[in-house]
């Protein structure tokens, strides 16, 4: 099977495209590469790839990665000659991420870290592709005392008995079968771990705060912290995310485990505040009990990422909040709508 493309474009699978960070990446890759999306809808949404299907290099497949499939079964991805061609590059970033109902899709993000991760391995070995999976900063643990900077080397820590196991516990284990895939079968596999992103595209009324802020703001409703004044947080702009998981894809194989994210700890009451004063919102700002899903976490260090990529985040907080802020007021008319609880 072919490891490089036999035709002009790479083909290219990314479970979970249809996400938050999945659909700016499938159009980014789009730019130079064939995409084969593929996702549930459990926690994203279709008109985050509407514009996408337009695309004859693009193709959307409704399917839960966690339950086994042969990619070349799909009628609709004929055109992309994947028995000849191969799959280049997998993208794997299926999961669940729903702070206000993580307890609805615990086993969900139980079977996307293990049965889907063995899913898309097993497609790698067919294939010889190149993986990247989207870990997450929970392996690393809580946010430690001292607020040192985790680095990659760390072994970080996860209760096993936590109601947020599946998740947290989940990622260490996926990270497990990656590097046992990798040394067992010779793979060039990546593993990405993901600090706070935010961005547009974000879902609304779930309790990641910042798209809803700018929705409330613009509103006049009340800003919801789900914390206290001291909630404080790392936030990457998801077009510094991508990029960050594009140049890592690029990188020899052998690299290790690589941060993504933002090292600048900010008090997210000082978002919300930067929010109401560039939305001119007379809104007020309450505290609300803290979501088990969203806690505060460490913040990362991205020298590694700086050295072998030569990538750091690049937009302030205040360019990608006037970007977020601009995104909802040009779809508010689409994005007001809030769906039953």
């Amino acid at each position: 099977m072919a490891d490089k493309p036999i035709f002009e474009k790479k083909n290219i699978l990314v479970t979970g495209g249809a996400g938050f960070i999945g659909s700016h990446l499938c159009e980014q890759l789009l730019k130079k590469h064939r995409v084969i999306c593929i996702d549930n809808f459990v926690t994203s949404a279709e008109s985050n790839i509407d514009l996408l299907l337009k695309n004859p290099d693009f193709e959307f497949i409704r399917h839960d990665v966690s339950v086994p499939f042969d990619i070349e079964a799909f009628p609709e991805l004929a055109r992309f000659k994947i028995k000849f061609q191969g799959v280049q590059e997998i993208y794997h970033l299926a999961i669940p991420t729903s702070p206000k109902k993580f307890d609805q899709y615990r086993m969900q993000t139980l079977y996307a870290n293990s049965l889907a991760m063995k899913h898309v391995l097993d497609i790698a070995v067919k294939y010889k592709s190149k993986v990247l999976f989207t870990s997450s900063s929970v392996v690393y643990g809580p946010r430690p005392a001292d607020l040192h900077l985790f680095e990659e080397h760390e072994v970080g820590t996860a209760d096993t008995q936590s109601p947020r196991a599946c998740y947290d516990e989940g990622k260490r284990f996926a990270e497990a079968a990656c590097s046992t895939y990798a040394a067992v079968h010779d793979l060039d596999i990546k593993v990405a771990r993901i600090f706070r992103t935010y961005g547009p595209r974000m879902p609304l009324f779930d309790g990641h705060m910042i798209p809803d802020f700018i929705l409330n703001a613009l509103d006049g409703k009340t800003l919801e912290i789900y914390g206290d004044e001291t909630f404080r947080t790392s936030l990457c702009y998801v077009d510094d995310c991508v990029d960050g998981m594009l140049k890592y894809m690029g990188s020899p194989k052998g690299t290790g485990p690589m941060n993504i994210g933002s090292d600048q700890d900010i008090p997210i009451v000082d978002v919300a505040q930067r929010i109401l004063e560039m939305t001119g919102s007379k809104s007020n700002i309450s505290f609300q009990p803290p979501l088990l899903f969203m806690t505060q976490l460490g913040l990362p260090n991205i020298a590694k990422a700086k050295e072998k990529l030569g990538w750091l985040p690049l937009l302030t907080i205040d360019e990608g909040l006037k970007r977020a802020i601009d995104y909802t007021i040009a779809h508010k008319s689409l994005l007001a709508f809030r769906p039953k609880e």
